[in-house]
Formats: structure tokens, sequence, C-alpha cells
């Protein structure tokens, strides 16, 4: 059976910088009943607390931060790149552990944002670029999917399950 890193925020747990949560999602909830959902928060992971000070990557590209080109920085200026670096390890970790190909991860995230992200100026500028771990899961070969993204990964899910023999639903 095919595994999903999944984002543990959007699976409803409080780990949001800000101690909040989005989802549940119905079809997230269906797929950890199957077995599928390893979850994660990679911000925590990585050592962060919750709640937590804002972060933004300036430019809004988790590869540079990777590339140890750009910092990750809090609104109070803090740097947390290493935490952030850390997060991303975690989640390739688990990928190696599980054979996991697909991440449905929470949009805008300096972590796990995978079309866009902040532009690191706290104003709510967005720009595309991804965050840290979503970089880091790109450049392993995972295909990296956001909450409104969800029909998107189902297919690509399904598409994996039939190549496996395993034959899932879109429901």
């Amino acid at each position: 059976m095919q595994k999903i890193l999944v984002s543990r925020c959007l699976l409803g747990h409080r780990v949001r910088y800000d101690g909040g949560a989005h989802g549940p999602f119905g079809l997230l909830e269906r797929w950890q009943a199957e077995g599928r959902v390893v979850a994660l928060c990679p911000e925590v992971a990585g050592g962060l607390p919750t709640p937590r000070p804002p972060a933004e990557i300036p430019g809004g590209q988790g590869g540079l931060v990777l590339d140890g080109e750009r910092p990750v920085l809090c609104a109070d200026g803090a740097e947390v790149s290493a935490a952030f670096v850390a997060g991303a390890e975690q989640a390739l970790a688990l990928v190696r552990r599980h054979g996991i190909r697909l991440a449905v991860l929470k949009a805008r995230s300096p972590s796990c944002g995978n079309l866009e992200n902040y532009d690191g100026s706290f104003t709510g500028t967005r720009v595309a670029g991804e965050g840290v771990t979503a970089a880091a899961l790109r450049r392993a070969g995972v295909r990296v999917f956001n909450e409104e993204q969800l029909t998107e990964a189902a297919c690509a899910l399904a598409v994996l399950d039939e190549v496996a023999g395993e034959g899932a639903s879109l429901d």
C-alpha cells in the first residue's frame, strides 16, 4: 500500500506556528483510516515549539535555504534555518523508511508550501516558490501537493496504486 506524507496541521493537529490547525479533510481522514498516512510537522520535528513566531524565507525559495544561500527568519529577526533544515531531513528519513512517493503539505508554509510562499517581508506578499521541506522532497523525487490539490493527489495515488496492482478509488 502506497504511503503518503501529510502535514500534521492538515489532519487537525494543533501544530501551526499560531497553535492552530487546518482540516481535517475528509480524504485525508480516509487515507489515515486506510493506514496510508505518515504524519509530520517539519517545524516541530526540527525542534520548534508550538506556538512559535511566524517565519518566512526572504524571496520565498526553500531550495536556497537547503543550499545555505538564504535564511529562514522569524518576524522578530531570529534565524531558524537549522530547525527548518532538520525538519526537512526528518521528512526525507520518513520518505526513505516508508517508500513514500507523494506528499500533501500545507500551502504557503515556509516548510511545506509547494507552489507559492511568502516573500520574507511579513506583509502577506506571496511569490512563486516552495518551502524548505517541499524543496527537499521534490529534489528526492517525491510529488508534493497541497490541501488545495487533493483531487490531483488522489489521481496520482490512484496511478501509483494501479501500477502496484492495488487499485485505489477516488471516492
